[in-house]
Order: C-alpha cells, then sequence, then structure tokens
C-alpha cells in the first residue's frame, strides 16, 4: 500500500472531526452492525470518570500484559501521533494496517446521508474495535470519551468496569453538578458485571451507589492506595491511587495475577504526558497534561511531593472553556517564572486574557510572560540554558504537552481531537 493512499485515509477520517460530537448509540452501533460487529468477539475492561482514566488503562494493561496476555489499549486524545489510540500488546499498529482499517470503515459509511454520519469518536472506536478483533486481543481496555451511557465505547461487551475520580469537566454535555455527571459516568455499569470505584466526592459516592443497587452490579470501592513496598513506573501519590483501581479492575475481571507479575507490571508502566520527565538544552522538564481545576490541584501537590518547595519555571497554556484562572491559582505558588502560551487549537485560550484575569489579579507575582507560541516559550528557556536552579513544569492541556513533545523530537503534530 502506497504512502499517498496511507495518507489520504488518514486525512479523511481527521476531516470527520468537523461532524462535531453528538451523543447517542444508534450511529455507533449501525456502524458496527455493518462492520460484521468487530466488538462482539473482544472481553473489555471499561474505564469512565473524569481524571485518571489514562493512567488506570495504562496500570492495568501493563500487568495484564506482563501476565503474557494478549492486550488491546483503546486511549484518547493522542499527543503526537494518532496511532497512539491503539495498542496491541504494547506496541504500536504498523501505520498500514490501521490505513486499511480506516478504509474499511470509509467504505460502509459512504453512502449514508449527513444525518447518517458517525462522528469522529464514532469511526474511531469502532476502528479500534475492528483492529483489536483482527489482530486476536485475548483482554482490551478501553478508555471512554466523553460521559459513559451515551459514549461510543459503551457498545463494547465487558467483563469488568471502573470509575475514576468524578469532577465538573464537559458540562455542555454531561451536566452542571457532580451527581449529573457521576449519573452519565455511571451508564458504563451492566448487571452482574463487577465494578471497581476510586474515591470520591460524597455527591458523587451516593449517585454512583444508587446506580450500582439499581443495576445490580457487584462493587467493590477502593478505599486504599497502592502499598509503598510496589514500585511504580509513574510519579505522584494520587497514581498510587490509580494503580490501586487498576489492580481491582483486573481481579474483578476475574484475573489472579502472582505478586512478582503484579510487580513487574507496575514497574514498568509508562505513560506520556503524566509528569513525563525531560531533559532538554534548558534543563529539566516536567510535561504534565492537567487539563482542568482538579486535575490542576492533584499536579501541585505531585509537583511538592516530588520537588519540595523548589519553584518552577511554568509554561501554561489551556482551553478556554477550562477556567484557566482557576487552574493558575492552583499552580501560581509553585512557579518563580510563568510563561503563558496558546495552545494548538481552535479552543485555546488567549494568553493576553488569562493575564489580565482573575489569576493575576488575586495573585499579581511572578508578572507573566507573554508568548506568541510554545516555541517561543521554549527557546526562552533554551537560552537560560540548563544552568537554573529551577524545572520548567509545561501544563494546562494534553494538546500542549502533544505539541511540545512533537518539537523536542522534531516530529510533526497530527491534528487530534479531545
Amino acid at each position: 500500500m502506497d504512502s499517498a493512499f496511507e495518507e489520504s485515509q488518514l486525512d479523511w477520517l481527521m476531516g470527520t472531526q468537523s461532524r462535531g460530537v453528538h451523543p447517542g448509540l444508534e450511529r455507533m452501533e449501525r456502524l458496527l452492525l455493518a462492520l460484521g460487529n468487530p466488538e462482539r468477539n473482544l472481553h473489555c475492561l471499561h474505564v469512565a470518570g473524569t481524571n485518571g482514566k489514562g493512567s488506570i488503562c495504562a496500570v492495568a494493561e501493563s500487568v495484564l500484559r506482563s501476565m503474557g496476555i494478549r492486550t488491546g489499549l483503546y486511549t484518547s486524545p493522542h499527543l503526537v501521533e494518532f496511532s497512539e489510540r491503539f495498542r496491541i500488546g504494547g506496541e504500536k499498529i504498523a501505520d498500514t494496517k490501521i490505513d486499511e482499517a480506516i478504509a474499511r470503515v470509509r467504505k460502509v459509511t459512504e453512502s449514508w446521508g449527513d444525518e447518517e454520519q458517525p462522528t469522529f469518536f464514532e469511526l474511531v472506536t469502532a476502528l479500534a474495535f475492528d483492529l483489536f478483533d483482527r489482530g486476536g486481543c485475548e483482554v482490551v481496555v478501553l478508555e471512554t470519551g466523553l460521559g459513559g451511557r451515551l459514549d461510543a465505547t459503551n457498545t463494547a461487551p465487558k467483563i469488568a468496569c471502573a470509575i475514576t475520580p468524578i469532577a465538573l469537566d464537559h458540562s455542555e454535555w454531561l451536566g452542571n453538578t457532580l451527581g449529573e455527571i457521576a449519573r452519565e459516568k455511571a451508564g458504563i455499569l451492566r448487571e452482574g458485571v463487577p465494578v471497581v470505584i476510586a474515591p470520591q466526592e460524597p455527591e458523587v459516592s451516593e449517585v454512583l451507589a444508587e446506580a450500582v443497587l439499581a443495576i445490580g452490579a457487584p462493587c467493590d470501592w477502593v478505599t486504599v492506595p497502592l502499598p509503598p513496598d510496589l514500585s511504580l513506573g509513574l510519579a505522584g501519590s494520587h497514581q498510587r491511587w490509580n494503580a490501586s483501581v487498576a489492580l481491582g479492575l483486573i481481579r474483578a475481571a476475574g484475573f489472579d495475577p502472582a505478586p512478582e507479575v503484579i510487580a513487574r507490571g507496575l514497574r514498568e508502566v509508562f505513560w506520556p504526558g503524566r509528569f513525563q520527565r525531560l531533559l532538554t538544552g534548558g534543563g529539566e522538564l516536567i510535561l504534565d497534561g492537567a487539563h482542568n481545576l482538579h486535575a490542576a490541584r492533584q499536579l501541585a501537590i505531585t509537583w511538592r511531593e516530588e520537588y519540595g518547595e523548589q519553584p518552577c519555571r511554568l509554561i501554561f497554556g489551556a482551553l478556554a472553556d477550562k477556567d484557566p484562572s482557576a487552574m493558575l491559582l492552583e499552580l501560581m505558588p509553585l512557579a518563580s517564572e510563568i510563561f503563558l502560551v496558546p495552545v494548538a487549537s481552535q479552543r485555546s485560550a488567549d494568553p493576553r486574557k488569562i493575564a489580565s484575569g482573575e489569576a493575576f489579579t488575586n495573585y499579581s507575582q511572578p508578572i507573566p510572560t507573554i508568548c506568541g507560541s510554545l516555541r517561543e516559550a521554549l527557546e526562552g528557556l533554551r537560552r537560560q540554558g540548563s544552568d537554573s536552579e529551577a524545572p520548567a513544569l509545561l501544563t494546562g492541556s494534553l494538546f500542549l504537552v502533544g505539541e511540545a513533545l512533537s518539537m523536542l523530537s522534531g516530529g510533526v503534530v497530527m491534528p487530534r481531537s479531545q
């Protein structure tokens, strides 16, 4: 298959992002039927929530793979390359296979009317099911996109579920209160399918407890983090809670990995863009995709756990609908310098508006440097050189983390959907 064909298929798929978000399962069910229902051959661990979904999926997949199980892993969004969304056995799927799968999805929908066309995320989810079925995956770990009840991943058969900490996010789709959002996330539950639930706010716990009881799902509420004697490849105390949820999910699905297998899977897990440390020409750089208030608050805790009172040079960019000022108020006490940058998205918050907003009204120091691009901020770090005592922390959006990774590796950022 020549490279021109490969490029045209991916370009077509990325172009479908213009269809927007339209919650509902009817289009997805029709699409899967047209593909021969590949999802029916899969055994899935399904993870919903607000924060920590990707980390829990990564830990669960790593431990399952350490058991010798042929795994599939589906997450979103990608940071640099579209193919990051799908892994089989921990490895990237060949671009040619992905393009062949896109062509299959494209072919079955090309005659459908405009109102019947699947959304980008529905197409990508169907693509994942097709790839995992053809790839002979024994267990698939699925991260939801938005919500749960009407999320495209909710069409998959599941052997166990997990619900991560729930916070206010995507309110335009999921509701304006924690309770409303929790009801949407609880939509992944199925009668008789065990669920593992991370520690929650009281309002969320009440809603989830009611849902579990009404549906008849065996439930395990996680009450302790990963023990300190087990090494984990992810930084931060919150990741030890995530790992505890992941192990509970594996056991809820009926697996009983040996202690040495668990230890290896935990030790070897890697999840890019989550307190990921890099050494650059400008010194140490930490990348973290914290993209809402809850995640920013946890990032501040992790920074102090890892660096104590040492300040950071903060590079911050966020989407306008994520309340950048509230996020910054959590992170500014860490910073000796602040660089405000735009995000490579039409939804980006304007750095100038952030600088004139609530965060800097209430917290006047340090005075921010407004950068026209992320590249300008990174070049500023490079000019400072590696002698600076303060590590740099880049955060505010997974889009921003992906852009940084691409720049630092010399790659090209692919357009992507959050």
